[in-house]
Formats: structure tokens, sequence, C-alpha cells
């Protein structure tokens, strides 16, 4: 496929907040992608979005129709963006239907739900994506930087933490069974990334958990507030928290010879840095309108593919183990990570 004269085709499933106010303006704006396909259960988001887009009426789906994409090849890939519990349903559906597919993180509920995703798109011959879009934004590549290269030295600690007070009390991110948890698994996993992507190595133990399931100062089915230590190779820890409780949005990285912070760190825009040396300046961007391009660059170029269902697992499995932690009192060790990098 050449990217100078066709852009790769893409449907939407799932018409919530993110999709209409982040993703699909960001591919609009894309030089790689072309907003071909939309999948909702709403009749009238169908109806606004096919108008507002150009959207022919085949290329619209719902739910039980979806498997039908298949046969069209306006759609070269997926953006599942429903409830965490529905990914694995919808990739493999998509997988299947041989469609690239991309993801929202958390990637699935579970580690075997992660597994069984992995290997549907394997077997299918497609690409799989997760939604990490701060691995192409500047910031955060500055970190990765200092990190992974050692060019301030080795890195002694890092701290990371993101959190906000949610307002929904009916919203599904509350409900277990769609999200699968809460804090933890919603902002939590920026903060996991950060770690392990400015570390360049993967963990291996989580110890010091701390879990409240207290929101809206009532017991809730999911947590509400999270802290946790992440061990490193080379004694790096990283300090985290999470919380639906209250505002947090910072990483720091401490090396031998200077530091990174970035504050906000997460959110879809406004971040700010600085080192020893002052404000960081670096450029402004679209945070997913980077990440589709750097999407794009696997699928059409073979550009190795740094948002994988991989990393999606991994950040899965080391959730896992800090709910266990958090249950058991106990330090858990992560030594199963090292053979999921050859899934």
């Amino acid at each position: 496929m050449n990217k100078k004269n066709k852009k790769l085709g893409i449907a939407m499933v799932g018409l919530g907040k993110y999709s209409t106010g982040q993703l699909i303006p960001a591919i609009v704006q894309s030089e790689s992608f072309s907003l071909k396909g939309i999948v909702t259960g709403s009749e009238e988001k169908a109806q606004e979005y096919s108008t507002k887009y150009d959207i022919p009426e085949k290329n619209i789906y719902n739910y039980d129709n979806f498997d039908s994409i298949k046969g069209n090849t306006d759609i070269d890939i997926v953006y599942i963006a429903l409830p965490n519990a529905m990914h694995e349903e919808y990739v493999i559906r998509a997988a299947m239907a041989g469609k690239h597919v991309i993801t929202e993180k958390p990637m699935g509920t579970s580690v075997k739900q992660c597994e069984r995703m992995i290997k549907a798109c394997k077997d299918a011959n497609v690409e799989l994506f997760v939604g990490y879009r701060l691995h192409f934004e500047p910031h955060h590549l500055e970190a990765m930087k200092l990190g992974q290269t050692k060019a301030k030295g080795p890195i002694k600690k890092i701290e990371g933490s993101f959190g906000f007070k949610i307002e929904d009390n009916g919203q599904w991110r509350l409900q277990k069974d769609l999200a699968g948890g809460g804090a933890l698994v919603d902002v939590g996993i920026y903060v996991i990334q950060a770690a392990r992507y400015v570390v360049g190595k993967n963990p291996i133990a989580v110890r010091n958990v701390k879990l409240e399931n207290t929101i809206f100062e009532r017991p809730s089915e999911v947590d509400g507030d999270v802290t946790w230590e992440m061990e490193f190779p080379d004694n790096v820890i990283a300090y985290c928290s999470s919380s639906y409780t209250k505002e947090s949005d910072k990483l720091y990285v401490e090396a031998e010879k200077g530091y990174i912070e970035i504050s906000p760190a997460y959110y879809y825009y406004g971040l700010q840095g600085s080192t020893e040396q002052g404000n960081l300046k670096v450029e402004r961007i679209n945070q997913q309108k980077a990440q589709m391009e750097g999407i794009a660059d696997t699928i059409i170029n073979g550009i190795h593919n740094r948002a994988s269902g991989i990393e999606g697992l991994i950040d899965v499995q080391i959730i896992e183990a800090i709910y266990k932690s958090a249950k058991t009192g106990e330090r858990v060790t992560l030594e199963k990570i090292q053979e999921y990098t050859h899934v």
C-alpha cells in the first residue's frame, strides 16, 4: 500500500465521548486515515455521524451485524472504543473479519482475555494496537530518552500519579462487570506505562499496595484510590498512585545527574515539562493524531508497533499483580512478564 495515494479506511466502533470528542476529529485531520465507517447501537448517532462525515449507509453497522464488515473493502482497520469488558469480543470479531484492530486501554479485563486477543490477531495475520497515545507525545519521548539512554546517568527513582474526581455515579467506569476495576485500570495504567517506557524494562515485582474502595464517601464495587510501588532492575523504584477521588497528574524521573518532570503529564493537551535546565520547549501536538500517524507507519511502512497487544497484555498482568498484592498484603513478583514478550 502506498501512503502517498491511499488513506487507510477506518471504522469507529462505539461513539462515546472519547470517540466523538477526540478520536474522530484526529482521524479527520490525519494524513493517513479516512473515517469510512461507524459501529453504534444508536440509530440517532448513526444518522448524525453518517451525515456529518459523509459515511454511506453500507458502511454503517450495529453490534449485531458487525461481522458483515468482513466483505467491506472500504475499511482496513477498526478502532474499538467500548467499555473495557467488551474489548475482547470486538477485537476478536474484527480480527476474524480480516481487519487490523486498535483497542482502547486497558486492552482487557484479564490476562487471559489479552492472550486470546493476541492469538486471534496473529492467526488472522492482522496488526493489533492499543491506544497508548503518549508513546507519541514529545514530553514523554523526552522522558523515554532520559531513562533509556541514561543521558543524565542511571535512573534513581520515578514518581507517577494520575487521578481526578469522578462525577457521574451511574457511568460504566464505576460498574465492575463493565470496567474490570476502578481508578487503577482507568488512569493508573498511564502511570504503569510511563514507568515502563522511561526505564525501558519491565518491573520485577509490585509491593506496598494500598487500595481504598470508597467513592462519593461510600463503599464502591471498584477501587477509588490505589497507591503502589513497582520494583525495576538496577534497584529502580517507581512510586505510583491513581485516584477517582482527588486530582493528580504528574510524572517525575530522577536520574543521577538531573531530572525531568511533566505536570500535567497524562491529559490530552496542556502538558508542561521541566528539567534542571529549565522548562522543556517541545512541539505542541494533537496526541490522537500523532498516535494515528504512528499506527499508519506500522501498517503501511512496516515500522515497529510500539503500542502493540503485548504492551497491553503486560500492563494488565501488572494490574492483576497489584490487585493480588492489595488482597494478600504481600510483595508479588512478575516472572511471567518475560514470557509474554514471546507470545
